[in-house]
C-alpha cells in the first residue's frame, strides 16, 4: 500500500478503543443539541410567521456552526497529528521505525492518516447533521458540501503542518507551540493583506479574491454563502482554496518525506554516538588522548558559588533552568507580534466605532473578532506546556525516580503548575490586559 501498514493497524485497532466511539458520539450530539438550542431561543424569543423565517434561521446557525467546525476541526487535527510523531520520538519508538523496512512516505502519510483518523471520522459524523438544516430552507446540500471540502482540505493541511513540525524538532512543547502559532501566522496575515489592501487589484482580481483563496477563514465564508454560478467549479473563492490547500499537503508531506532522516534520530541521540565514535578512534590511534579526555582526569576548579536550589526541586528547574528548551524565547517573541496586533485590532475597532455596535447588529462583535482567536491561541500554548511537562517525565522515565524521593504530591503538582505559569505568564496575563483595555 502506499500509506503503508501504520495507517493499516490503526484503521483495524482504532474500532476496538472506547474513544474512537465517544469522540464521535459526543460531537455529534454537541451539534444536535446546539442546533435544537438555537432554534428554542429563536421560537421562544420572536414568533415564526413564514418560511422566509426559517431559512433566515438555517442560514445563520449554518454560519455560526461552519465557523465553529472550522476552527475545533483545524486546531484539533494539527495537535493530534503533531503529539502523534512527539509521542514516537519521546518514548524512543521513533528509532525503532526507522530501522524497519519502512520507507519515508509510509512512515510520514502511515503517521499522518492515523493521527487524523478520529479528527475525520468526526467530520464524517457531522456531515448528516449539516444536512439536516436543507430541511429549514435557506441553505442548499451544494453550500454543506463546499463547506465540507473547506474542512477537509483545512484538517489535511493543518495536520500535514503539525507532522512536519514535530518531525523536525525534539521536543513535544516547541513542536505544538510552533504549530498553533505558524497557524495563526496564516490567518492572521492573510486577514491583514485584505483589511490593509481595500478595493486593490493584483492581474485584475481583487485582493480579497485572493485573501479568500488563500486563507481557511475566508474560504468558509465564502462557502457559506449561495454560489451564483453552480456549474463552474472554480467560480467561487473556496474552490481556488480547496486547490491551495491541497497543494499545502502535497509539499508539507513531500519535504517531510525527504528530510525525515536528516531530521531524525534528534540532537539527544547524534551527539552521543559522535562521541563515542570520537572515543573510539582515539583508543585506537593514541591511548594517552583517550586516558586524557576520560572524566577520572578531569580537574574540576571552583570559580563560583553553585546555585542554590530551592526547598521544591521542581519548582526550581522549572523557573531557574531552560527545562523546555531556549525555543521558547522564539515561540515568546512570536506571541507578543500577536498581542501587539490584537491591541492593534482592538484600537482599529474603538476608532471606527464598530466596537460600539448593538449585539442585535452583528453576529460576532467587531471587537471579539480579533480576541476570539488570540485567547484560543493563548489557551492551546499554556494548555500543551501544561500537559507536556508532565507526559515528558512520564515517557522519559524520570517520574518514577520523582516518586521514589521524599516529594510531596503537592510539592510535585504545585510545582510544575506554577512553573507553567512562570514560563507562560505572557499568555496568561495578555488576554485580561486586553479585556481590561476594552472595557
Amino acid at each position: 500500500m502506499l500509506i503503508g501498514p501504520i495507517f493499516s493497524r490503526e484503521l483495524v485497532t482504532a474500532p476496538r478503543r472506547t474513544q474512537h466511539f465517544v469522540y464521535r458520539g459526543v460531537y455529534g450530539i454537541a451539534l444536535f443539541v446546539l442546533m435544537c438550542t438555537a432554534w428554542l431561543v429563536v421560537a421562544g424569543t420572536q414568533i415564526i410567521r413564514s418560511v422566509g423565517d426559517m431559512a433566515k434561521f438555517a442560514s445563520l446557525l449554518f454560519f455560526i456552526l461552519s465557523l465553529l467546525q472550522l476552527a475545533l476541526m483545524t486546531f484539533l487535527a494539527a495537535v493530534r497529528a503533531a503529539s502523534g510523531v512527539a509521542q514516537e520520538k519521546d518514548k524512543k519508538t521513533i528509532l525503532l521505525l526507522l530501522m524497519t523496512q519502512l520507507s519515508n512516505h509510509e512512515l510520514v502519510l502511515g503517521k499522518l492518516l492515523a493521527s487524523l483518523l478520529d479528527v475525520l471520522v468526526m467530520l464524517a459524523t457531522a456531515a448528516p447533521i449539516f444536512l439536516l438544516l436543507t430541511l429549514f430552507g435557506g441553505v442548499s446540500a451544494a453550500q454543506v458540501g463546499r463547506v465540507f471540502a473547506v474542512t477537509l482540505a483545512t484538517v489535511l493541511a493543518a495536520g500535514s503542518l503539525g507532522s512536519t513540525v514535530a518531525l523536525a524538532r525534539d521536543k513535544t512543547f516547541q513542536s505544538l507551540a510552533m504549530t498553533a502559532l505558524i497557524l495563526m501566522i496564516w490567518i492572521v496575515v492573510w486577514e491583514a493583506v485584505a483589511a490593509l489592501a481595500g478595493e486593490a487589484q493584483i492581474g485584475g482580481l481583487p485582493v480579497k479574491t485572493i485573501a479568500s483563496a488563500a486563507s481557511p477563514v475566508r474560504a468558509i465564508l465564502a462557502a457559506t454563502r449561495p454560489s451564483r454560478d453552480t456549474l463552474d467549479l472554480f467560480a467561487a473563492a473556496d474552490s481556488w482554496f480547496v486547490v491551495v490547500a491541497s497543494a499545502i499537503c502535497v509539499l508539507l508531506n513531500g519535504f517531510a518525506i525527504l528530510r525525515l532522516r536528516v531530521w531524525n534520530p534528534g540532537r539527544d541521540v547524534r551527539p552521543q554516538e559522535q562521541e563515542d565514535a570520537e572515543a573510539a578512534w582515539n583508543a585506537s590511534s593514541d591511548v594517552e588522548a583517550a586516558r586524557a579526555a576520560h572524566i577520572d582526569a578531569r580537574v574540576r576548579t571552583v570559580d563560583q558559588q553553585s546555585r542554590q536550589v530551592w526547598d521544591n526541586p521542581v519548582l526550581w528547574r522549572e523557573m531557574c533552568t531552560w527545562a523546555y528548551g531556549r525555543k521558547m524565547l522564539v515561540i515568546k517573541a512570536v506571541y507578543w507580534l500577536f498581542v501587539i496586533l490584537a491591541a492593534l485590532a482592538v484600537y482599529s475597532t474603538i476608532q471606527d466605532r464598530s466596537a460600539y455596535l448593538r449585539a442585535s447588529e452583528t453576529i460576532i462583535p467587531a471587537a471579539a473578532q480579533p480576541l476570539a482567536p488570540f485567547f484560543l491561541i493563548s489557551l492551546v500554548i499554556v494548555n500543551a506546556l501544561a500537559v507536556t511537562s508532565i507526559t515528558n517525565e512520564r515517557d522519559g522515565g524520570s517520574l518514577d525516580l520523582l516518586l521514589v524521593t521524599d516529594l510531596s504530591p503537592k510539592e510535585f503538582l504545585f510545582g510544575k503548575m506554577l512553573g507553567v505559569t512562570y514560563v507562560t505568564w505572557e499568555m496568561v496575563a495578555a488576554p485580561p490586559a486586553l479585556c481590561m483595555v476594552l472595557w
